[in-house]
Order: structure tokens, then sequence, then C-alpha cells
């Protein structure tokens, strides 16, 4: 790796690990919020999935010698937590909407994880640090996330806006 990246690249890394602090919370949140429904089961194997993914990533930065910053992962973290409460149309029980803005952000997330792994991939071919097979497996499951959250978030959105 060249010298000149590695600094960058630390900082680069250390952003990601705090976006998926962030995503990981986000997404067992939401799937506690959806016990008993029948999204249930998706969104824990979803959850599942962030968190493995975030394991990749603190492996890939031990691998690469990266420092893990974790003042960042606390921040988002709490960031994640303090936009739960958002005024969503209804005081004592979860709105429809807020199933689909949390859908809609947890794609945006993995649209950032997704970039991640295309970065890395890139990096791979002049790293020998980083697997390349494996980032495309990453890849690739990040991929099949953001498919899962379109057709929920698709779903969310006839139950928000043709509903009576």
């Amino acid at each position: 790796m060249e010298k000149t990246a590695g600094p960058f690249l630390a900082i680069y890394l250390n952003d990601h690990l705090a976006g998926a602090a962030a995503g990981v919370g986000r997404s067992r949140a939401l799937a506690q919020a959806h016990q008993g429904r029948p999204e249930e089961e998706r969104l824990r194997r979803l959850a599942d999935e962030i968190a493995a993914d975030r394991g990749a990533l603190l492996s890939i930065m031990a691998s690469l010698g990266v420092p893990v910053r974790h003042y960042k992962s606390i921040a988002l973290s709490v960031a994640e937590r303090a936009g739960r409460l958002k005024f969503n149309g209804r005081l004592k029980e979860r709105s429809p909407l807020s199933d689909l803005v949390e859908y809609e952000f947890l794609r945006l997330a993995v649209e950032g994880k997704a970039a991640g792994w295309r970065t890395l991939r890139i990096l791979a071919d002049r790293t020998p640090e980083l697997d390349a097979a494996e980032l495309e497996k990453l890849h690739d499951r990040a991929q099949a996330q953001i498919d899962l959250l379109e057709d929920l978030r698709k779903s969310a959105v006839a139950g928000v806006f043709t509903a009576g």
C-alpha cells in the first residue's frame, strides 16, 4: 500500500466502521419493532448480516494495521439512537411512516457500505492484505441487502400512502 494512502485509508475505514455501528443498532431496533410481524425473520437475518459485515470490516482493519477510533462509532451510535425519536404522526404506537423512513435510512447506509467494499476491492489489486474474493462476497451480500430493503420499502409505501 502506498504510504500516502495510509492516514486517509484509516480515516475512511473508521468512518465506515462508525456507519456500521449505527447500521447494526438501527437494523436490530427495526427487527425488534417488527416482532410477530411477517417481516420479522427477514429483518433479523438482515441485522445479523449487518453485524457480520461490521465484524468483517474490523478484521480488514486489523489486517491492515488500522487502529479503531471508537469515538466515531460512539458518536454515530448516539446519533442513530436519537434518530429513533422522531415525530411520526402517532404518540403511543409505531407509525407506518416509521417503517418507510427506517427502510430508506438503512438502504442508504447499505449503499454506502457497498461503495466501501468496491473501494477496497480496487485497493486489493495493490494491497496483499486485502482479499479480493472476500470483498466481492461482501459486496454481493450488500447488494442482496439493498434489494431486500427496497422490497420492504415498496411495501411500506403501499401501507402508508394507500391506507384508508
